[in-house]
């Protein structure tokens, strides 16, 4: 599923200072889910922006609207009787649904209030591992499942690379090598002759697995 992280109040307020009628779009979907855009994180940054707005006498009229998923255009068109209200749209989706309202309603600016990080799993409660990075090419078939593009440092498509640090990667103790775990992944199911199969070179860039932690599960997650 996919993972976003909200956007920092300060940017997210200089996208809006020309602008006196905002509206704050949430989805039900993907980001409700990864509490960074539903319809409690449309009430939180409406406070948020309300208070930020308050310290200099701003004045602004900030409202929040739901819908089930933003990437669907029958599930946003129930925003057609409102949106002409505001003078712009502070879409709290993922980036495909962020671009999906912007082409409905391309006379009012649609701003982003979240950052789209990954498409990962749920560890925990406000803690999520990116796993897939929608490459539009997925070898899973030949790499037991184990994601290269995500799992392995470098992103390498055909491995080892030959600087595995016992278990794990030289880039980092804390990085498991992930041709290791291919490797005895496809031993485990008499698959070895799978890790032989070369696939195609590719280039990628910040191939390193990301770990997306919400705000407010700091504390919870993250050792000082």
């Amino acid at each position: 599923m996919i993972k976003a992280k909200p956007k920092p109040i300060p940017e997210i307020q200089n996208y809006i200072e020309s602008f006196d009628k905002i509206l704050i779009a949430g989805c039900g979907g993907c980001v409700s889910v990864c509490l960074a855009g539903g319809q409690k994180e449309v009430n939180i940054l409406k406070t948020e922006l309300e208070l930020a707005f308050s310290k200099t006498n701003t004045k602004k009229e900030i409202a929040g609207y739901t819908v089930e998923r933003q990437c669907n255009s029958g599930l946003i068109e129930e925003l057609d009787a409102i949106v002409t209200h505001y003078d712009c749209i502070i879409s709290i989706a993922c980036g495909a649904g962020i671009q999906h309202l912007a082409e409905r309603y391309p006379a009012i600016p649609v701003l982003p209030g979240v950052n789209t990080i990954a498409i990962g799993v749920d560890l925990d409660i406000g803690l999520y591992e990116e796993r897939c990075r929608a490459c539009g090419e997925c070898v899973l078939a030949y790499t037991a499942g184990i994601c290269p593009v995500t799992r392995c440092a470098k992103g390498i498509f055909n491995g080892p690379c030959g600087g595995t640090n016992g278990e794990n990667c030289e880039v980092s103790d804390a990085i498991d090598c992930a041709w290791l775990l291919i490797y005895n992944r496809l031993k485990e199911q008499n698959r070895l002759e799978d890790i032989l199969k070369i696939q195609p070179p590719m280039e990628w860039k910040n191939t390193i697995k990301r770990t997306i932690v919400q705000k407010g599960y700091e504390n919870r997650y993250i050792e000082k």
